[in-house]
């Protein structure tokens, strides 16, 4: 089964698009100055930077917060490399002007990880508390640095010069430890089954695969081919259906959005109990969507609460049975945080 880095797990699905855009190379961190404050991570991001005095990083969004003021916060993000031009040209005064901002200065910047575009506006928000932004948006290799701020016009605080002071701390790490991208999942698995971490979308979902130590690759269309065993998906799905028929419509569904696979050939459908609570097992045969080989699918919901989890396994047909006792190993140790 050959899975490109742009299908893998279907690129041409949405939720593997998300995966895909989260798969970066970038440049190695340099050392801060002596005495220098230390840049801060955002948890799982790879750009970090010393916030504004009174800012601190938030809980619920990859960027800082200044905890005294709701109105005052910073969100650093990324967006796929080859944007950045598309950027310079888009945003102007009339096209912010569309999005209720009123441009005030556009600037071109250089910092430490590149040169970038600099854009400074004002927006009144609908509780007609007027606020100053600030845009910044980098070219990377691989991606391109998309970074907000936002702070109300009588925050004295933060003003233009802090707010570049702090932007001018801008660094990126080459790597984000596997630890902290599992910190960022409602739920925790406590044995991977020899199975690799290949991605996390925060807050929702992890993306495992169990490859040979050196995988095959062909080049197709240009781009390598890498050859996988297995692969699993682990996703909290908010909801949880009550009643038995609710649960197999609900099962249905979810296994209707798994991407990759194509004639689907369903051999078992049935409820079952998961680590001591009401679960749905469904597995079929399966082809894969690029290359046409024989796949078994399983899917397993396990309800409670107000989130459910959808744990998919895909496998190549000939060692099912060895991947579906790892796949269940894995299956067995996942516990939702509290």
């Amino acid at each position: 089964m050959r899975i490109s880095n742009r299908k893998c797990m279907g690129a041409r699905t949405g939720f593997a698009a998300m995966f895909a855009l989260m798969i970066f190379a970038i440049f190695a961190l340099p050392a801060p100055s002596v005495g220098a404050p230390a840049p801060i991570f955002p948890p799982g991001s790879h750009i970090g930077l010393v916030p504004p005095p009174g800012m601190v990083p938030s809980k619920t969004f990859p960027g800082f917060v200044d905890p005294n003021d709701s109105g005052v916060g910073m969100v650093i993000g990324a967006l796929p490399a080859g944007t950045f031009d598309e950027i310079e040209k888009t945003f102007t005064a009339e096209e912010l002007k569309k999005q209720g901002v009123t441009l005030e200065k556009r600037d071109t910047i250089q910092l430490g990880i590149g040169k970038g575009l600099l854009v400074i506006g004002t927006q009144v928000f609908p509780d007609k508390r007027q606020y100053r932004k600030w845009l910044l948006f980098v070219p990377m290799q691989g991606l391109t640095v998309a970074l907000t701020m936002q702070a109300p016009v009588d925050a004295t605080a933060y003003t233009d010069a802090v707010v570049r002071a702090a932007l001018s701390t801008i660094v990126a790490r080459p790597n984000v430890p596997q630890s902290e991208y599992l910190s960022l999942l409602p739920f925790t698995v406590g044995d991977f089954a020899g199975f690799r971490l290949m991605n996390v979308i925060p807050g929702r979902a992890l993306l495992l695969v169990d490859a040979p130590a050196y995988p095959h690759m062909v080049v197709t269309d240009g781009l390598p081919d890498y050859e996988f065993d297995a692969r699993a998906i682990i996703a909290a799905v908010p909801g949880s259906p009550g009643s038995t028929g609710q649960r197999a419509d609900f099962a249905r569904l979810a296994f209707n959005t798994i991407g990759g696979i194509k004639n689907i050939q369903m051999t078992m459908s049935e409820p079952v109990r998961i680590a001591d609570q009401e679960g749905f097992e469904s597995v079929a045969r399966a082809k894969d969507s690029a290359t046409g080989s024989d796949l078994m699918v399983v899917q397993w919901l396990r309800f409670g609460g107000n989130l459910s989890l959808q744990i998919v396994g895909i496998s190549r047909a000939p060692i099912w049975e060895r991947e579906l006792a790892r796949l269940r190993t894995i299956r067995d140790s996942i516990a939702l945080k509290h």
